[in-house]
């Protein structure tokens, strides 16, 4: 028998670990922000070292190189890091849709009880004599 204390704990449950999830994705959208100030600090340092590059040195012609590898690095990485976040995000919601829906379930069943509870005689009276009713009262 689930009571109705049993059922506002499965619901603050619930809705605190929703709330964890939601400070969890604000964490990791400031986690992507940092990457991409970072990739922008990488990239104006690219556009410096091509400038100098242009005017004629060879000798960092190697670390142009370099950047631009970490540049699209850093860039693969925020791409795998949000499809991820995004997939846990659709999860989560996922997981909380169906934790929901289970307690809105137990709720209905709760009230169902609760209101075959406060019947007076003639009505159960008449349940009893009604199958349907029989079945829907179990």
């Amino acid at each position: 028998v689930v009571t109705r204390d049993d059922v506002e704990e499965s619901l603050k449950a619930v809705f605190l670990f929703v709330k964890d999830k939601e400070q969890l994705l604000q964490d990791l959208r400031s986690k992507i922000e940092e990457t991409k100030q970072r990739i922008l600090e990488k990239q104006h340092e690219r556009d410096y070292w091509l400038e100098y590059k242009n005017v004629g040195s060879k000798i960092h012609a190697e670390k142009i190189s370099s950047l631009e590898k970490d540049i699209a690095e850093v860039k693969y990485e925020l791409e795998r890091t949000e499809e991820y976040y995004r997939e846990a995000l659709k999860v989560v919601r996922e997981e909380n849709q169906k934790l929901f829906d289970r307690h809105m379930k137990l709720l209905s069943e709760e009230a169902l009880k609760n209101a075959v509870g406060y019947l007076d005689k003639n009505c159960r009276r008449e349940i009893e004599e009604n199958e349907w009713l029989k079945e829907e009262v179990r």
